[in-house]
């Protein structure tokens, strides 16, 4: 039986190979035989990579070893079909551009301390990561308190995420960056922070010694995909240029004020991150203005995360009391009240809200 589907002949084929660990084999391909990095993911601990050269194009991931699979891209929607060889090489029909996939959400407390570990695992370009949501909420969402210890240049190269949200925070240090269409290389500074908007292409050029950064993601499992054609900066400055219905935003912190939080006793630096979202996502930084607790009504989205970048507090959640450290994260259950008690003067919290759709 003859089998047919629409292929598209601009996607390139993939011979898939067994490769449980993935560090020392990209080592391996890249470094020795000269192959380059298309695609990779999980970023924080990379499993599954595509690579490109000598004339084809290679998929390690995690499987039986055996005659191997050889992927084709296919413009069907919903094409996810296989047949196998004589010699028992497995083929199979793959979307060319699947959509992004968006696990159900899986609600639950969660608290993750600096203190505690888990220790940090080595991620794509070199960046130490350390999982600050380890349930993942189900798949929906991912939360890496990301660092690079030596500073200087970054071995990272032009690319882009397949996602709904992702952006970056950065609490200590700095980090050069680069966007395109949003003008010049620039640098990140403490307190600064971006919108990653769907595909926009990037990279990563150095950084300080010490850079912390925190990045949010949805889904918690997306692609990076390469983009070796293009050239960044790019020359242009897009600012309003829609990305699957966000912006780009770039927040500096130093050009922003302070304003009261309410009846709180806190005050909230406002990145402009709902305005760039168009509604998905909100992200402020708190401090102290006067003594007493930070009394938040119930959210009713998909996810409330803080983050203490700076100083300690007290954390009341569902009749319990948690001390809250520097790097120390949570993420509150919709529909559950919570408070900040007992904070310190040089106390600065990242909170970020995702609304549900």
């Amino acid at each position: 039986m003859t089998v047919h589907h629409a292929l598209d002949p601009a996607a390139p084929a993939e011979v898939q190979l067994a490769c449980d660990d993935l560090a020392p084999a990209l080592t391996f391909f890249v470094d020795r035989l000269g192959f380059r990095v298309e695609t990779i993911f999980p970023a924080e601990e990379p499993t599954v990579a595509s690579l490109s050269g000598h004339g084809l194009r290679l998929r390690l991931a995690p499987g039986a070893a055996g005659a191997g699979v050889i992927r084709l891209a296919c413009l069907e929607p919903g094409v996810d079909r296989t047949v196998t060889a004589p010699n028992g090489t497995v083929i199979e029909w793959v979307p060319a551009d699947p959509p992004v996939h968006i696990p159900p959400l899986a609600p639950e407390f969660v608290l993750t301390r600096a203190a505690d570990g888990p220790p940090q695992g080595l991620g794509r370009a070199g960046m130490t990561y350390r999982d600050l949501i380890p349930s993942r909420l189900g798949g929906r969402f991912v939360a890496s308190h990301i660092t690079i210890a030596d500073g200087g240049p970054v071995a990272d190269w032009t690319h882009f995420h397949k996602v709904r949200f992702q952006m970056i925070f950065c609490a200590r240090g700095w980090v050069r960056v680069v966007y395109e269409d949003q003008g010049p290389p620039f640098v990140l500074n403490a307190g600064d922070c971006v919108l990653q908007p769907p595909r926009i292409r990037h990279r990563v050029l150095e950084s300080s010694p010490g850079l912390e950064v925190v990045e949010i993601g949805c889904p918690a499992l997306h692609e990076t995909r390469a983009d070796h054609d293009m050239a960044l900066p790019t020359g242009l400055v897009l600012p309003a240029r829609d990305f699957d219905g966000q912006v780009f935003l770039r927040h500096i912190a130093a050009e922003t004020p302070w304003a009261v939080e309410g009846d709180s006793g806190f005050e909230r630096r406002d990145t402009g991150m709902m305005h760039a979202t168009g509604g998905l996502a909100d992200a402020v930084v708190l401090r102290p203005a006067a003594a007493g607790a930070l009394r938040v009504q119930p959210h009713a989205g998909e996810l409330m995360f803080g983050f203490v970048v700076e100083g300690e507090a007290t954390l009341n959640q569902a009749g319990a009391a948690h001390a809250l450290a520097r790097a120390d994260a949570f993420v509150i259950p919709p529909g559950e009240p919570r408070s900040l008690a007992s904070p310190s003067p040089d106390l600065r919290l990242l909170r970020v809200t995702v609304e549900a759709r």
